[in-house]
């Protein structure tokens, strides 16, 4: 039984996790990462909260309990599913907002996965622009400000990229040069 379990681990396709606050470019960055790769799945960790119809709480500034729950399944959800398909042969582009000390505890789902983590860490200003740019809103329970509080307390793994002054093609370009920096 363990030599199957050294089989399987060994079959498994890479997992890239893209995250970072909201606007920072991680739907954009990971479809172009997803259209470039063999086989790839683009995971949107959104979804999972989406996909709740009636009592779903979403996170604020000061979450309730209930919030932290919903988000930690969703996680818990998304990382089942991109190992599902990791293990059907499928590299997986994972995009989610996965930010502060939970990022440790997101990774840990991967035990015994081919895990990379990328941090887009645009500056605030950038966000913003961004932000403006989009036609959906995410700022309207949480300031850019708390947010980028948040990533600076996540913990300095993976590969850290400021897009700030990159094009959606050179953080794509940043992040297949550094794969192997992000790979934990």
């Amino acid at each position: 039984m363990q030599n199957r379990n050294k089989a399987d681990v060994a079959t498994r396709a890479p997992i890239i996790l893209i995250t970072g606050v909201m606007a920072a470019g991680k739907s954009t960055v990971a479809e172009l990462i997803a259209q470039q790769m063999d086989r790839c799945v683009h995971l949107r960790g959104d979804l999972f909260r989406k996909m709740v119809v009636s009592g779903r709480v979403d996170m604020s500034a000061e979450p309730s309990p209930e919030a932290l729950r919903q988000l930690l399944l969703r996680y818990r959800a998304a990382a089942e599913t991109a190992k599902l398909y990791s293990s059907s042969g499928f590299n997986v582009v994972y995009q989610d907002v996965v930010i502060g000390p939970v990022l440790t505890d997101v990774v840990s789902l991967f035990e015994e996965y081919p895990l990379h983590v990328v941090v887009l860490c645009p500056d605030a200003a950038t966000v913003a622009q961004r932000e403006l740019a989009r036609a959906k809103t995410g700022y309207s329970k949480v300031s850019i400000k708390q947010l980028q509080e948040s990533l600076e307390s996540t913990p300095r793994i993976g590969l850290w990229i400021d897009s700030s002054n990159q094009s959606a093609a050179q953080t794509v370009d940043a992040i297949f040069a550094g794969l192997d920096l992000a790979r934990l």
